[in-house]
């Protein structure tokens, strides 16, 4: 009873992060629902999928009403994305593709989102190019550009079930030339699409406890919610870097514990 109390009411402190941030949050779905809640680690990464969407739908109500998303980015970003995730989690049916392999990925991506998130706060730019080069020196079109870092962002989503904000915001920017509000609003759309596809790819060779994924998802919501009215008048950038911490040691967990 105690460890089930503990594990919503971290998923309601997630839904907090990701409505004071716009981002960063769903990164924790995984380890409480697996050392909290003891769901196995396949299971816990499609049930992060259905987690995450859902969340990023309800996140994306306020943006579109402020007209901050960019449908015509969506249709260009999603395709590759939503392919991308139905590929990754494909992938976790192989029988190499064990448990220790997921968690070692997802460690990794963890440890990358940190240092971003500490990076951004420490006041160094964020909208780098996603891939590491820059965008002038290539002679690939940015439409492709675009598709392709949706369709790596896609694979990476349906595999460990990370929503990869962190990777897809910068990509937007400068890829697409998107405004910063708009590249928030318009990528929990991008996500909330490609967990779908992702979590059908995980349909049929995982274990769902239905149970826990609706009360979690339900108690991340209404820490959205929550989030979404705090941020009147909390800074995001007061609690960035502290929360980069925080998921860089979580990264180190996961990474010893695997």
């Amino acid at each position: 009873m105690l460890t089930a109390l503990v594990g919503h009411w971290l998923a309601v402190l997630m839904g907090v992060s990701l409505g004071l941030m716009g981002g960063g949050g769903s990164i924790l779905a995984a380890p409480v629902l697996i050392y909290i809640m003891s769901v196995p680690a396949k299971s816990a990464f499609a049930m992060t999928l259905v987690i995450v969407g859902f969340v990023s739908l309800i996140g994306a109500i306020p943006h579109w009403q402020q007209g901050h998303i960019n449908l015509k980015i969506v249709a260009l970003f999603s395709p590759a994305a939503m392919l991308g995730a139905y590929v990754g989690a494909r992938l976790t049916a192989l029988p190499w593709i064990t448990s220790t392999v997921q968690l070692v990925t997802f460690g990794g991506m963890m440890f990358v989102a940190s240092v971003m998130m500490i990076r951004k706060a420490n006041g160094q730019p964020e909208c780098c190019d996603p891939v590491g080069y820059s965008v002038k020196r290539s002679r690939i079109p940015k439409g492709v550009m675009i598709a392709l870092e949706g369709l790596i962002v896609g694979v990476l989503t349906g595999f460990v079930g990370i929503g990869g904000g962190f990777l897809v915001i910068p990509a937007l920017v400068i890829l697409g030339k998107t405004p910063m509000k708009e590249a928030v609003g318009t990528s929990l759309i991008i996500l909330a699409l490609k967990s779908i596809t992702g979590f059908a790819g995980y349909w049929g060779h995982v274990w769902i406890d239905w149970v826990l994924l609706t009360s979690f998802t339900m108690a991340a919501t209404i820490g959205i919610l929550l989030g979404s009215y705090l941020s009147q008048w909390v800074s995001a950038k007061q609690l960035e870097q502290g929360f980069g911490y925080f998921v860089l040691v979580v990264a180190i967990f996961v990474l010893i514990r695997r």
